[in-house]
């Protein structure tokens, strides 16, 4: 089905397409009751639609998002939802995907410095960082809307985040990782992109502070920072099958995932570790299904991208510019349950 078109809601509400334009344009001229019919007949085709409580607004609006590491598979899929999804919306006027080469303020500061003057929202992957914080800061001052994704830049007047709960998925891979590992004694090697994102310290936290208390014959391993390059995991990895004959599992907090599958592969341990990952993606699934990682903690990055659009639409169409709307739930993936795309 194609998108509501301004005949379709006049012919609905039975008016002409004039006063279909001047009542979603915001313009006078159009009587009260006229203005309803139009409204009521533009919610019920769909043009205006709600999601949940989330009001959006009566106008086609644009919107430009701001995405690093478009081959990181989560990235390029949350970016290829954002651009779909917003095409099928009639309230987007325009969704303008941006690339980013970097996750910190040296790509992003610049990349802003191009926004469109129509731009009414902003959607941001990026580092919790001063010159982030004060460029978010000046964006809102702008009249603009700001969610962040995927990871979250407190301290900012930005209007909602959008992604999981990232202490939560931390805890929960602790869990799963003590209760896989029984009554084992080892040490646990744990990977991270970088302590800049909020999202990774979370994970971090979460994943330390649950396996310590609950689990104190497991031993957590200094964690390597790899800056979400896949060379420097595999080095990583290469070198804790080397140097620890007790490792019972790896937990990888963000990308650099298939620089750790590679070296185990190259190193093909008699006891592979159990190793636990984020992000249901292409490569995931298949090394889930070829059993070289045992479980992937997944915040759907389909959905992601769906509610960062809403949630932007939404933050645009009120006037108190906060969303207090909860947390994407993370799923939990095994080989069994891959789920259909």
């Amino acid at each position: 089905m194609g998108k509501t078109t301004i005949i379709d809601i006049a012919q609905s509400a039975g008016v002409s397409t004039a006063t279909v334009d001047r009542v979603l344009n915001g313009r006078a001229g159009v009587s009260a009751a006229n203005r309803h019919r139009v409204l009521q007949a533009a919610r019920d085709l769909g043009y205006l639609p709600f999601e949940g409580m989330v009001p959006l607004p009566s106008r086609p609006v644009h919107l430009e998002f701001f995405i690093p590491f478009l081959h990181n598979g989560f990235m390029g899929e949350m970016a290829e939802s954002i651009r779909a999804f917003s095409a099928s919306l009639p309230l987007v006027a325009s969704c303008n995907v941006r690339v980013l080469d970097g996750f910190g303020p040296e790509a992003l500061l610049p990349a802003l410095e191009g926004l469109s003057l129509k731009t009414s929202g902003v959607g941001l992957v990026t580092v919790d960082h001063p010159k982030t914080r004060e460029a978010i800061r000046r964006i809102c001052e702008a009249g603009l809307r700001v969610v962040t994704i995927a990871s979250d830049v407190l301290a900012t007047p930005r209007s909602a985040y959008v992604g999981v709960d990232n202490t939560i998925a931390g805890r929960t891979a602790a869990l799963i990782m003590g209760r896989m590992a029984g009554a084992s004694r080892g040490a646990v090697g744990l990977f991270l992109g970088s302590r800049a994102f909020h999202g990774h310290q979370g994970r971090e936290y979460g994943f330390r502070s649950l396996l310590e208390h609950d689990f104190p014959d497991l031993t957590l391993l200094p964690a390597v920072e790899t800056g979400e390059d896949r060379e420097r995991s595999r080095a990583g990895m290469t070198a804790l099958l080397r140097t620890t004959p007790d490792l019972v599992g790896v937990y990888c907090v963000g990308a650099g995932r298939t620089g750790i599958v590679r070296a185990l592969q190259e190193a093909r341990p008699a006891r592979r570790p159990f190793v636990i990952m984020h992000d249901l993606t292409d490569s995931t699934r298949a090394w889930l299904a070829e059993d070289q990682i045992d479980v992937v903690i997944d915040q759907n990055a389909r959905l992601v991208g769906e509610q960062a659009v809403i949630r932007l639409l939404g933050a645009i169409a009120t006037s108190t510019p906060l969303l207090t709307l909860k947390d994407i739930e993370p799923r939990i993936v095994l080989r069994e349950n891959i789920p259909i795309r």
